[in-house]
């Protein structure tokens, strides 16, 4: 029986060596020591460094969520860099990769030092991953502190991110309670002291308790009971489909038709001779070879150059070289012939394609810098081109500029006049308002209905994630403007949707079967 005994402690011994190797550093068996009951489990030196794991943990788990959760956003975050900087590359995707690693690292340090207690050593971190988790600290902390200045925004996506994953980060937080059930119930046992043991174990079940109860006051749109889920949101292709062809050329509408968008959206500028033609950024740089054909005037303003000018230029090649969007699929050789030979659109040819496939349009409108001789008659060209050049039929065209919307009523009555921010409904009503164009973060269940009420529907932008689009359809709105209608098309209903009795069984059942495991894990 001693021989026994002593074998499977040798036996035993590889396990530990592992774990106090990668943990430590300390392979051989008598540098480590074990933890006497009733003993901290480190040295006073040491005791500062653990509550330093944990915080990194916990710090670069919120980052990583929360620059998950940010996906919808990637694009517009890379292109805020590429104003900054000059040159486009995915920025997002390379600190979502960070992230991941780091949290994968904490994680790994986490797990070891769970399983050393689990065995009763005493806990020493080596010096060099000592380094790695403050500067993982350091990392998670100055990047979400950058994130809430430069990036306010993200904070309302996270938040709206808790109404569809709040109840599954729930279960995912009962389990991580279950599994450091294990160390802190040997911990607690090992103690000499009953007050030693209330600290342990206290705190403990104080979280728990609090992971039991916090359901009550969890919200969802999604949690709803059958037949009260509204229809689909429309879907309205954001400078048409820029995830598969480059945007606002006429092969990224044609996109958004093939996959069966309701709408199209674009950006509208004047050029030096007066025609509206279809340009999103201020300069010519980012979306056509102007740095090949006019080298010298790569920051000139867009609406300073003529149309003969711009009809020199490639829409096109930019989206095969930069792949502008993460997660982009490869083109097949006939898709990539087509966008090579994209040009710069006129919003006459747009509105003509648009009403040929009975296609709503919405579309922000520039005004032409000072010095431009269209500057004060930019309106005048804009109206020219949808009710003279195009003859589009006027209730597809949702009206969005706020400027002259009394002098376009009275020239073109027939336009869906949409308004781009929240107002009392009286004030709407009043502008013969139909339609609200919001920012996603401004999205509000209880708003969209009482809008609704009064014959108002809402469009929210940009929403490319289906976790987001779930959002939108479970909170009733009526459209929304993205990036992704290819993939949006194909869900049948929003991801998370139950009724209220499913998540209740799944909620009881959880608390239960984590209940008796702990029970039963601090019983043996």
């Amino acid at each position: 029986v001693v021989r026994r005994s002593l074998l499977q402690r040798y036996e035993h011994q590889p396990f530990i060596s592992c774990l106090a190797g990668f943990y430590s550093c300390r392979w051989r068996r008598y540098q480590r020591e074990r933890t006497e009951p009733g003993k901290c489990c480190c040295s006073m030196r040491e005791c500062m460094f653990f509550p330093l794991l944990v915080a990194a943990f916990c710090f670069s788990l919120v980052f990583l969520y929360t620059w998950g959760e940010g996906k919808n956003d990637y694009n517009s975050f890379d292109w805020y860099n590429y104003g900054n900087l000059g040159f486009w590359f995915l920025w997002s995707l390379v600190i979502l990769i960070v992230a991941a690693v780091l949290l994968a690292y904490t994680s790994l340090l986490m797990v070891l030092a769970m399983c050393l207690l689990a065995e009763g050593q005493q806990l020493y971190l080596h010096w060099s991953h000592k380094i790695g988790t403050f500067l993982v600290l350091i990392f998670s902390i100055s990047s979400l502190f950058a994130l809430s200045l430069l990036w306010r925004d993200h904070r309302k996506t996270v938040r709206l991110s808790f109404q569809i994953t709040a109840p599954y980060l729930h279960i995912g937080a009962i389990a991580i309670m279950v599994l450091l059930a294990w160390p802190v119930a040997l911990h607690a046992i090992r103690a000499d002291k009953k007050v030693t043991q209330v600290i342990i174990v206290g705190p403990y079940l104080a979280i728990l308790l609090f992971l039991f109860l916090i359901p009550l006051g969890m919200y969802s749109p999604c949690i709803r009971e059958k037949g009260t889920l509204g229809p689909k949101p429309a879907l309205i292709g954001h400078r048409g489909a820029p995830m598969l062809a480059p945007e606002n050329t006429e092969m990224s509408f044609l996109k958004t038709i093939e996959h069966g968008g309701d709408g199209l959206e674009t950006d509208v500028t004047i050029s030096y001779d007066g025609v509206p033609f279809l340009m999103h950024d201020d300069t010519l740089r980012r979306t056509t070879n102007i740095q090949e054909v006019f080298p010298n005037d790569t920051g000139k303003a867009a609406s300073f150059f003529s149309w003969d000018a711009l009809q020199k230029l490639n829409a096109g090649t930019w989206f095969l070289k930069n792949k502008p969007y993460v997660g982009m699929g490869s083109l097949s050789k006939a898709d990539q012939n087509q966008a090579m030979n994209q040009s710069i659109y006129t919003l006459s040819s747009f509105l003509r394609l648009a009403d040929s496939h009975n296609k709503l349009v919405i579309f922000d409108l520039y005004r032409p810098p000072e010095k431009h001789p269209y500057r004060n008659l930019w309106i005048r060209q804009i109206l020219d081109a949808i009710l003279k050049e195009s003859k589009i039929k006027r209730h597809l065209v949702l009206w969005l500029h706020n400027g002259v919307r009394s002098f376009v009523q009275s020239v073109a009555p027939g336009f869906q006049h949409t308004m781009g921010r929240k107002a009392p409904i009286e004030d709407l009503l009043k502008q013969n308002i139909v339609k609200l164009n919001l920012v996603y973060t401004d999205m509000s269940s209880e708003d969209i209905q009482k809008y609704a009420e009064a014959n108002i529907t809402t469009n929210f932008y940009v929403v490319n994630e289906p976790w987001l689009y779930s959002l939108a359809w479970c909170s009733g709105a009526h459209s929304v403007t993205t990036n992704a209608v290819h993939l949006l098309k194909d869900l049948s209903q929003p991801l998370f949707l139950m009724t209220p009795q499913q998540y209740n069984i799944m909620w009881i059942l959880t608390d239960l079967t984590s209940a008796f495991l702990i029970s039963l894990i601090f019983a043996l």
